[in-house]
């Protein structure tokens, strides 16, 4: 009787601990995430006869995944340049001289019925004073090709519900992965929706820069991302949740689950990546074990959220 009396005790400090911890920790921070749902122009640069406009998601390019819209008008006639073959190249610049790139959709799509091209970058750091950004974009008319670079500045993303993570796997490939959705979590079961992109390595040598091969990269098609979400701060235990679905390709190439965020507060979410074969590419799993009062243990993958 005495150790039920102890165990029931026990149970409803834990408790009352991680609900006092789950109000404490909003008060102290005021959490906001706003949620940017309207493309605006990022940047516009001309070619000759031709104005290139690029919009973002609040007209802005973020650390992280971004979506961009490109369209091209004749500055003469003031129409819409139409069903043009498009490439899209970002390139990093490092202090030493170094030149690197990122995820992102080389050959744009058309889309017809709004008039824009629309394609992906993922950037994996934000401009600074030893990292600046370029994007070198061709497009043609008619026989003629026209070539375009422009520098652009990359933000330092502050939501960190669109955290990134780059990583090594077992197959010795550079993988990334962008969380895209959801900006603003809500307590309770969430859409997650996440880019995997691999670096293809260059088979020849570099000709003239830039040299689209030697920065080419790849969505990861048909592999399988497992989801532990849980909350590591001491007081919660590294407790996780019922009902998350494991993350899985969809027909746009991004890959979707569910994640249930039973409350506010630091998340992390664990991942083990699987390729079609079910051979684990990266990660490890998290102990079921509940450890109030020590933070909590980490996969060999994840990626840090906060809501």
């Amino acid at each position: 009787m005495k150790y039920l009396h102890f165990t029931l005790l026990t149970i409803c400090i834990v408790m009352a601990s991680c609900t006092i911890e789950k109000t404490d920790y909003g008060a102290e921070l005021g959490i906001e995430t706003t949620e940017f749902i309207e493309f605006n122009e990022a940047i516009t640069t001309n070619s000759g006869d031709y104005n290139i406009s690029i919009a973002a998601l609040n007209g802005t390019f973020y650390k992280g995944y971004n979506e961009i819209r490109l369209k091209i008008t004749n500055s003469n006639t003031n129409e819409l340049l139409e069903n043009s073959e498009i490439t899209f190249l970002p390139i990093l610049t490092d202090a030493n001289g170094n030149k690197s790139s990122s995820p992102h959709q080389y050959n744009l799509t058309y889309n017809a019925t709004e008039g824009y091209y629309s394609g992906f970058a993922v950037f994996t750091s934000e401009t600074s004073t030893t990292i600046s950004w370029q994007l070198y974009i061709n497009f043609t008319d008619g026989n003629k090709t026209h070539a375009v670079n422009e520098t652009i500045i990359v933000e330092e993303q502050t939501n960190k519900n669109l955290n990134i993570t780059a990583f090594t796997g077992n197959d010795n490939a550079q993988y990334f992965i962008a969380l895209v959705a959801p900006q603003s979590p809500n307590i309770g079961q969430n859409n997650l929706i996440a880019g995997i992109y691999r670096y293809n390595k260059p088979t020849n040598v570099a000709g003239v820069f830039p040299d689209a091969t030697q920065f080419s990269y790849s969505i990861v098609d048909n592999y399988t991302l497992l989801l532990d979400p849980r909350m590591p701060e001491p007081s919660m235990g590294n407790h996780s949740s019922p009902n998350n679905q494991d993350l899985t390709q969809q027909t746009n190439g991004l890959y979707q689950g569910v994640v249930n965020y039973t409350m506010t507060g630091n998340w992390t979410l664990n991942f083990i990546l699987k390729n079609e074969q079910g051979q684990t590419i990266k990660g490890t799993e998290v102990s079921t074990a509940f450890t109030p009062g020590i933070v909590g243990a980490k996969g060999e993958l994840f990626i840090d959220i906060l809501f």
